[in-house]
Order: structure tokens, then sequence, then C-alpha cells
């Protein structure tokens, strides 16, 4: 499978003539309808060559009924053109509503989320001038699968998944990015010392596909130091590539490491779609006061623009922005008495940008993207060759309040037969029976570790079996989760304390 970046930064002097390319775009909420009239302004005034289609999506649609946000008309509008222009959208709190935003990009396969993060000093303030950070986040797994249950009165859960082949896509993407953009390092974070399964799997991954790009430095970093060097040293660091929740985090955090995030566009790229959108949320507060920046949004549809062939009319809009920031002409989130010239709202920035296009940054870098169309990226993932997989016992969840670990281990050892006993019990984790601790906290939420007493394969009659039993024990099971090994090896977690 081949796709394709967003943002191609080499030099070229060929410049096509492209024709009116269709798009789908939605206005959002909030502040979305502002910043998104600013940005067409400044896109038409350029001579981009867009056949626009709206769509509505967002709270309206929320309250017709739609729990994603979007009708089911718009999809194909979007599944048609293929690229999306989206302001930011509100999704309602409360149960029953899905993120729009989520939905979008795991229905139409938009693995890949692209940031960009950099520092525009002297002219913007921002904690570390020599910042220049692409981050590529995994956009369809992990905890953004929405996969969540309220399982006992004290405990809930969501399901973390990660697969091989969105790690292998994700991680082959960040490496042709980076080899398309002239980069020179690719750093990967995850948290696999604690969750050594998933991200495990995630860093394994990555180090197979690095081995295929030696003239790309690489290295992997804990998430939690990693941040910790990304905000005091982000010049040591040039293309990220991580799981879903930790770059949603990661990236609002170094956007705003370069002065506001109002500054960030991203794009959300899959096999033949696309979808650009601002870093931020739709800031209701300050919905319909003519103050948000509309730089996020302008510098997404920048990056659509080389992402469908119109490259020199995105270096022409890139370049107005930066002389626009340059002359000091800002919005009131990058408004400083220093570096401030004039303070303006947001129809009056897009009027700045409008006024300087064809012109060019006199100390910032100016842009050049690559004219002859965006590069295919080859992100083909491997075939997984199956293991040989044995089960070897079962964790049953067990919903029981008002019990002690003893209490629970005795009720399970007169249900536990030869082929199925009880050998562990666990409370969020950690070990309580046999030979607990009576210092650990306990809810009514109980792992409950049943194996074979010869350590023999386990089947499924045997846990259908054993299931049996517990409810005519009545014992309330709420999940089991199969212990198997994968080519000889453990394919699940200890008990802390195990």
């Amino acid at each position: 499978m081949s796709t394709t970046t967003p943002f191609i930064e080499n030099q070229s002097d060929k410049i096509p003539n492209p024709a009116a390319t269709p798009i789908t775009v939605a206005r959002g909420d909030g502040i979305g309808p502002e910043i998104m009239d600013a940005t067409l302004q400044i896109l038409n005034a350029a001579g981009a060559a867009l056949d626009i289609h709206e769509i509505e999506i967002g709270a309206q649609v929320y309250e017709q009924g739609h729990t994603s946000g979007i009708a089911p008309e718009a999809w194909d509008s979007l599944r048609k053109n293929k690229v999306f222009l989206k302001a930011p959208i509100t999704t309602p709190q409360g149960g029953g509503y899905k993120s729009l935003n989520v939905t979008v990009r795991k229905t139409l396969g938009l693995f890949a989320n692209v940031r960009p993060c950099v520092a525009h000093d002297p002219f913007v303030e921002n904690l570390h001038p020599e910042m220049d950070v692409v981050i590529v986040r995994e956009n369809e797994e992990d905890t953004y699968g929405g996969i969540e249950h309220q399982q006992t009165d004290e405990v809930a859960q969501c399901l973390k998944l990660i697969t091989r082949p969105g790690s292998e896509r994700i991680c082959r993407y960040a490496f042709e990015y980076a080899v398309a953009n002239n980069r020179k390092k690719v750093s990967c974070f995850t948290k696999d010392n604690i969750m050594k399964l998933t991200d495990g799997l995630f860093h394994k991954v990555f180090e197979e596909v690095a081995s295929e790009y030696p003239e790309i430095e690489s290295e992997h970093w804990i998430i939690d130091i990693g941040a910790a060097k990304l905000s005091t040293a982000p010049e040591e660091f040039d293309v990220i590539v991580t799981p879903n929740l930790y770059g949603d985090i990661l990236s609002d955090i170094a956007i705003q490491l370069t002065g506001s995030v109002g500054m960030g566009g991203s794009a959300n790229i899959g096999e033949g779609i696309a979808m650009f959108e601002a870093i931020h949320g739709s800031a209701p507060p300050i919905a319909g006061k003519n103050i948000a920046n509309p730089s996020g949004l302008l510098n997404a549809a920048v990056m659509m623009l080389v992402h469908i062939g119109q490259a020199e009319i995105a270096e022409k809009i890139q370049n107005a922005w930066l002389r626009t920031i340059e002359d000091g002409v800002h919005t009131e989130d990058i408004s400083s008495e220093k570096l401030t010239a004039q303070q303006v709202g947001t129809q009056d920035f897009a009027a700045a940008v409008i006024e300087r296009l064809g012109q060019t940054p006199q100390q910032l870098k100016p842009a050049k993207f690559n004219t002859d169309g965006p590069a295919e990226l080859n992100v083909s993932i491997k075939p997984t060759v199956p293991a040989t997989k044995s089960m070897v016992g079962v964790d049953v969840f067990i919903h029981w309040h008002d019990v002690t670990p003893d209490d629970l281990g005795a009720a399970l050892e007169a249900v536990s037969n030869a082929d199925l006993c009880i050998k562990m019990i666990t409370n969020r984790g950690v070990k309580v029976w046999p030979n607990g601790f009576p210092e650990t906290f306990c809810t009514d939420h109980w792992r409950c570790r049943f194996k074979s007493s010869n350590d023999q394969p386990v089947s499924h009659q045997q846990i259908i079996d054993l299931l049996t039993r517990l409810s005519a024990a009545g014992i309330d099971f709420i999940k089991t989760e199969h212990l198997c090994l994968f080519d000889g090896k453990p394919a699940y977690s200890l008990g802390q304390g195990e």
C-alpha cells in the first residue's frame, strides 16, 4: 500500500497549473465558522483551485440524534471527494456520544496524524527557539477504540488495543516521511516498561522497521522521560512516532511550546483519503468574539494544498503568513508587548495575510514545497506469520463486594477441579490471594486466574464447565480472558507481586 505525505519540504522550480480540486468543508462549532471563513478567504485570494462542497457536522447534528455528530449522507461527500478540511467541533459531554474526530479517522482509515510543531522565533514568544519537531501519531488504535464497559459498581474498564499491522504502518510512515522530508532521526515514545505486551509490541515493531532505514537515526524513549526531554530540549528531536493517546497529548504540549496551540495544523492521512484540521478544539468561550487565531486551520489548509498538488499556492500562503507574523500582526493568543506591532482579530488577521500574498519573510525561513506533487510513501505491511497457539488457563473477572480475598479464594477453591483450579486473585492488578498483604486496597472487581493443576493445555469446554460451576455457586463473572502461549511463550501479564 502507498499513500502520500502532506508536507514536502524539497525544493523544485516546476509549477503545475492544477484544475479545481473537489474538497469537502465543514465549518464546525464554537470558533469553527469564524476561522473557516478566514481560511477560505485567504485560499480564495491566493488563487487556490478548489471546488468546495460543504457538509454540516458537530453540535447541531448531535442534537438531531446522530450520536457521532455526522449525518449518513455526509459520508457520501467525504468518500467521493477524498479531501476534508474540517473546523473544530464540540462533542457533547456525557454518555451516548462518540467523538466525531475519532469516528472519521477510524471509519475512513486515516491511520497517520501528522502535526508539525515549529517555533517562529524571535517573532512569537516561545520557550525553545530552535524547535522544529514533527509528531506522527497512530490514529486508529490504542484507547481511542472507545471500547469501554462499567463492570462493577466501582470499576469501569477501557480496552487498549495495539496491533502489529497498525504499529508497522505508522512506524513505516514515520520513516518514509523522514526520508521524503530530509529529516535525520525518528524517535519512538512508549510505556513498555509497564505495558509490556501492548506498548511492547509497538516498540518491537518500531525496531524492526528502523532496521530497514539505516540512513535514519532511530531511538526509543519511555514516554514520561521522553515527554520531559521534549519539553526542555525539543531541539534534540526531529520526527517522533507514538501510539494514539501519547501522540494526542504530546502534540498539544509541543505546539504550545512554540507559542500557542492556536498555531498548529494537522493532517490525517489514509489510503487515498485525507482530513486536515487545526490541532485545537472549538473554544466555545471565545466563539463569536472575532478574537480566535485562524493560523492552525490555515496551516492545515496549507498542508492540504500540498497534498492535492497545489504546492505553489501553499507556498504563497505560507510565506504571506510568515511575513504577517514577522511584521508583528498578531492575534490575542500570541500578542506580547515586546513583539506585537498590531493586535488584530480573526478577520483583520486574514486581511493582513491576504495583503501580503506574494511577499516572503525577511528573517524567518521562507517556505519551499515540492511542486512536483506529493511524494508517495511506501507503508506496505508484511504478512503476519501465524504462531503456534495453545491455551493454558483463563482469567475470570468477578464482581463481588463486601468480601475478603481469603473468603473469595475459599469460594473459588470450592468450584475448582484438576482441569482448572484457582491459582491467583488480583485486585486492580495486585496479587491479593494467596498470601496477599492486608494493606492492599481492594475494590469489588477481582481477577481470578485459573490454570490446570498439572500445567496441561486447557480446552474451551473446560472453561465453559468452570463458568457453569461459578454460575451455579451464585458467583457473578463479568469477563474472561484466555491465557495463551504463542510459540511457547506466555502471552499474558503476571499479577503485580505474582
